[in-house]
């Protein structure tokens, strides 16, 4: 049986967010062959760690969204662990995150910053809200963007209450299309040789979603 590479062999992804919708992208990019490196806060690391149910002291959620990826541990708030991640930068293809808009420029980590160390680096960042507008600051989760974007008012009985998918596909949709955008920009710096800033958010995957509904 002849055997094929995998497509994103040999590409290098520094991930440093956290919870669903990036860590979901970094696990699927890691699935097509992405060599990703979670980053995690020593002070307890990805929140999802502590989502029930769990097997052997491992939550079954961070285990999905957090496979097939290496692990290190940095405080980003220490300029020493600012220097590490500088250091992973300048050979890496792709960093993901998904502070709230300007927490990374704080830590000195920002696009602009890392495309002067590395201009072939795509850099994807995850919001609720987008990084324009007037909500780009504002912090958001699924059930605020289910609610916000107006898809739990469709959701449920006809005469009953708004309800909350129980899925979190807002997450989840958001985390394939960065996914998506990302592959998308690697093709893109094989024929210009320049990365690219790609942008993804919650409430902009909401509303594609909502261009059609049964």
């Amino acid at each position: 049986m002849t055997t094929f590479p995998l497509a994103l062999d040999g590409i290098r992804v520094i991930d440093l967010s956290r919870v669903i919708a990036g860590p979901w992208c970094g696990a699927l990019l890691a699935d097509l062959g992405a060599d990703v490196i979670k980053v995690e806060d020593p002070g307890g690391g990805d929140e999802s760690r502590t989502w029930p149910p769990h097997k052997d002291g491992e939550a079954a959620a961070y285990l999905l969204f957090n496979r097939n990826k290496r692990g290190l541990q940095l405080d980003l708030k220490q300029p020493e662990a600012v220097e590490v991640v500088k250091a992973l930068v300048a050979s890496a293809d792709v960093v993901i995150e998904n502070f709230r808009t300007g927490t990374m420029e704080s830590f000195g980590l920002g696009y602009d910053a890392l495309a002067a160390i590395n201009p072939r680096l795509i850099y994807c960042s995850v919001s609720a809200f987008g990084r324009t507008g007037p909500r780009k600051d504002s912090p958001g989760y699924e059930a605020l963007l289910q609610a916000f974007s107006g898809i739990m008012s469709i959701t449920g009985e006809p005469e009953g209450p708004p309800v909350r998918s129980a899925v979190s596909f807002l997450d989840l949709t958001t985390g394939i299309l960065c996914t998506l955008g990302i592959c998308a920009a690697i093709l893109q710096r094989e024929r210009t040789g320049l990365g690219q800033r790609v942008d993804g958010s919650l409430l902009e995957t909401a509303l594609s979603l909502l261009a059609y509904h049964a």
